[in-house]
């Protein structure tokens, strides 16, 4: 228990947990995340002219079709350096006609590397995605050149960089990294795959997208920020149903979905790993009026989220590569920040390792009730899957974005002298090493 104890925590007011100790195993993987690789991989992505999603499929070296045949071939190239234990295929469907933005039926293909857990007793799956098409001023442009470097040849080039050093490696949970089509044309791929994983019983501990993740100057505000990434996660989740309303009403967790818990996670564990790095929790589902690919997971009920970059450059986006009055506009690689790409895969990597390697949530997590009290006693029980080697109670104020304090326990039941009108509480699972598990709000339990 000792080597759990060390990994105590400092907080200043305001700022999230960070640890002193971190995994040797998962900070070599975070420092093996390359900029120079991600630069060729944009590089390359961008290479293919376009790859708006209608645009062709039989060119071996313009369109979509070369784009996702390329991007397969680099996965299959990991998966052979992992010694095959990388399953790569293309997720193929015929999305039809919407009248809108894909005029007639057409044959889309996601790609997808799973790299399967280790565990034979965890049957959790975490999703990495980007999306790997492009689009020009017009959505419905097939043929005008769309480099997307950063939306999202960046988000796309994470996931296959933390595929080439992530199937070296063994973890408890099964890691999917996904090249999703169709998402400027109405989220699609990501579409099509969360109501399949949805309909064949996947459990999907926690998706992310990372869209628009290359740029760190802002257009019009002339701000540039090469440390911050913010992370959108709704807060009532979309399948929420009258009963657990009524719950959320009754206890004020409007602000503890699982994908705020998720969200908070991922604050405290890539500020962990990488260094001059601020995580901003934007507490939306996106952007304001805009959508992405976790959209469609947090609408079959999974907990998904999504990484941006902090200010958008809007001369890149969804334009026709041109100059006006002296200004330059379009998505090219050139204008593309690969440090601060590589921040954000070492971001992602180190969410992802240390999860897929901790236990699984606690279950049945509880408060209880049946005794008012100015102290609060938790309740629970033990993982599914891994070893927990003790657990973590988190607290925090009301009005606290945070967590800010996590006191260790070993037992499935505790108390604290805290009263539970006045802060929120959770619980998650760690191992031995010090990985911890997705951290579960408490139901009031008699």
């Amino acid at each position: 228990m000792a080597g759990i104890i060390a990994l105590l925590f400092v907080f200043t007011e305001g700022i999230a947990q960070t640890t002193v100790k971190r995994d040797p195993q998962i900070q070599q993987m975070v420092e093996e995340v390359s900029a120079q690789n991600l630069e060729i991989l944009v590089k390359k992505l961008a290479s293919f002219g376009t790859r708006h999603t209608l645009s062709d499929t039989t060119s071996k070296t313009t369109g979509i079709g070369a784009a996702r045949n390329w991007i397969k071939s680099e996965f299959e190239k990991y998966s052979k350096a992992s010694g095959g234990r990388l399953k790569v295929d293309f997720d193929t469907f015929t999305q039809p006609a919407d009248g809108r933005r894909i005029k007639q039926d057409a044959v889309l293909k996601n790609v997808l590397a799973t790299l399967p857990g280790t565990n034979p007793n965890d049957h959790r799956v975490f999703i990495i995605s980007g999306h790997y098409d492009s689009r020009a001023s017009d959505v419905n442009d097939a043929k005008s050149k769309a480099p997307g470097a950063v939306d999202d040849a960046s988000g796309t080039a994470i996931s296959l960089e933390l595929a080439r050093i992530m199937s070296k490696h063994q973890f408890s949970a099964t890691i999917i990294f996904m090249a999703a089509v169709g998402e400027e044309q109405g989220l699609y791929g990501a579409a099509h795959l969360a109501k399949k994983s949805k309909a064949e019983g996947w459990n999907i501990n926690a998706m992310i997208t990372n869209d628009i993740v290359g740029n760190t100057y802002g257009s019009e505000t002339d701000l540039k920020d090469n440390r911050s990434v913010r992370v959108f996660s709704e807060g009532v989740p979309a399948t929420e149903t009258k009963e657990q309303a009524a719950l959320r009403t009754s206890v004020g967790g409007e602000n503890d979905s699982p994908a705020r818990q998720f969200s908070r996670y991922v604050k405290e564990i890539a500020e962990r790993y990488v260094d001059q790095l601020d995580v901003k929790l934007i507490y939306r589902r996106d952007r304001y009026l805009r959508g992405g690919d976790h959209t469609p997971f947090s609408l079959e009920g999974f907990t998904a989220v999504r990484f941006t970059e902090m200010n958008e450059n809007f001369d890149r986006q969804h334009q026709d590569i041109r100059t006006e009055n002296g200004r330059d506009y379009g998505d090219l690689p050139e204008f593309a920040d690969y440090n601060y790409i590589q921040k954000v895969g070492r971001m992602n990597l180190a969410v992802l390792a240390n999860i897929a390697k901790a236990p699984s949530e606690p279950q049945n997590v509880g408060i209880l009730t049946s005794d008012l009290t100015n102290k609060t006693t938790l309740k629970w029980e033990a993982p599914k899957s891994g070893n927990a080697a003790g657990y973590y109670i988190l607290m925090r104020e009301t009005t606290s974005p945070f967590w800010e304090k996590k006191f260790y326990v070993s037992t499935t039941q505790h108390t604290l002298p805290y009263s539970k009108d006045n802060y929120f509480f959770g619980v998650q699972a760690v191992d031995t090493d010090g990985h911890e598990s997705a951290i579960v709000f408490p139901k009031p339990v008699r």
